[in-house]
């Protein structure tokens, strides 16, 4: 049915497949909203200290 060299073949397509779909999970499950969640804390810090500099000009 299938050659050892067909299975070590198979094997390595769903190991890579596994990790690209782990990764996906992981990145769209944490470091995507990581990255927008700090962006906008770091916009709000921007724009309340041109504020408080404004009002104390």
């Amino acid at each position: 049915m299938f050659d050892f060299d067909q299975y070590l073949g198979f094997l390595a397509f769903l190991t890579i497949l596994t990790i690209g779909f782990w990764l996906m999970i992981f990145l769209l499950t944490f470091v995507v909203p990581y990255w927008l969640f700090g962006n906008l804390i770091e916009l709000y810090k921007e724009k309340r200290k041109a504020k408080m500099a404004k009002r104390n000009a």
